[in-house]
């Protein structure tokens, strides 16, 4: 019989401190975060340096509830797997630096994470047969990819955003209607009681499947400012359902090509859920399984990342105390 491996992972690239035990990749042993959102909410974003700080002040106190929770101890941990990047770097660093010093303290390998594997990870958890190979949608709040998954840790990006990711132009868009950070949920709660009639531009490109969602943007922007009366429930209803069928062209042109019937969604905006419904209905339409997170684990956490972090285990993946935040780490 197998050994279990138990992977801690570590998340502070932007506003939550996370720490996670996870067996085996897929099973959640605990997944503890403490979020700033009701101290970022004041400044309408997240402002790096208090995040930072306040990274520091708990990211003792989260590991050990999430020791405490999984019931095990230091030594029963097989990896200590942070996030790397990207992100902010100073969040990043609090996370970097804590595992470092916990991967010497205890003699436990070191495993970088990328983050935005960990969201793509999250799927693994919730959906226990998803293995690849599948195509995945990782739309968040920095960044918007179309990603080939070969295998566990063999990622081959095949479009990505020219411009603001999906979740930077929700925000933008609710913060200048005057909705409440974070934005997007603000806005899928809106559009409900809204209709999709006003026309918005989409964006393609003829030799890319790469996003643009500047244009889509700077109209919203442009309408509120010209007609600030203007029916909000509306426009929102009109921004998500033109940012819908963004999604879908792209994703379905990407199904054809790799001739898959298998796509995950990933990231906080995947958490939609006008995106969830609209791709469901897509996939009943195209013959195509769609795999969604739990909702609880679409935003930032560490159980995705110790999931990830136990792919690149098993590989081989380690990392060693020369590892640094790389706020800018590409897949």
């Amino acid at each position: 019989m197998e050994k279990d491996i138990y992977t801690l992972g570590i998340e502070s690239s932007c506003d939550e401190t996370s720490v996670s035990v996870v067996k085996n990749g897929r099973e959640v042993l605990s997944n503890v975060i403490h979020s700033q959102i009701d101290i970022h909410k004041q400044f309408g974003g997240v402002v790096p340096e208090i995040a930072s700080r306040n990274h520091v002040e708990a990211i003792s106190t989260v590991t050990k509830e999430a020791l405490k929770e999984a019931k095990i101890d230091f030594c029963d941990i097989d990896a200590i797997c942070p996030t790397y990047g990207p992100g902010l770097v100073g969040a990043l660093l609090v996370g970097v630096a804590y595992a470092k010093a916990l991967s010497y303290a205890i003699s436990k390998p070191l495993v970088g994470v990328n983050h935005i594997e960990g969201h793509i990870a999250a799927n693994y958890i919730t959906n226990l047969e998803l293995e690849p190979p599948f195509l995945c949608l990782v739309i968040s709040g920095g960044h918007t990819h179309l990603i080939h998954i070969k295998d566990y840790t063999e990622l081959e990006i095949l479009a990505r955003t020219r411009d603001d990711a999906i979740g930077e132009a929700f925000d933008k868009v609710a913060r200048v209607i005057g909705l409440e950070y974070p934005g997007g949920p603000k806005i899928d709660k809106l559009a409900k009681e809204g209709k999709p009639n006003i026309e918005l531009p989409h964006t393609y490109f003829e030799d890319s499947l790469d996003f643009s969602f500047s244009g889509i943007k700077t109209a919203v922007l442009n309408l509120h400012h010209k007609n600030p009366e203007i029916n909000k429930a509306d426009l929102c209803a009109s921004f998500e359902s033109t940012v819908i069928d963004m999604l879908l062209t792209n994703t379905k042109k990407a199904l054809k090509q790799l001739n898959i019937k298998k796509i995950a969604l990933a990231g906080g905006v995947s958490a939609n859920l006008h995106i969830r419904n609209a791709f469901f209905k897509m996939g009943e339409e195209e013959g195509v399984k769609i795999y969604y997170p739990d909702l609880k684990l679409c935003t930032d956490n560490a159980a995705m990342i110790a999931s990830a972090g136990y792919y690149n285990f098993l590989k081989g993946n380690f990392s060693d105390l020369s590892l640094n935040a790389i706020p800018n780490l590409k897949i």
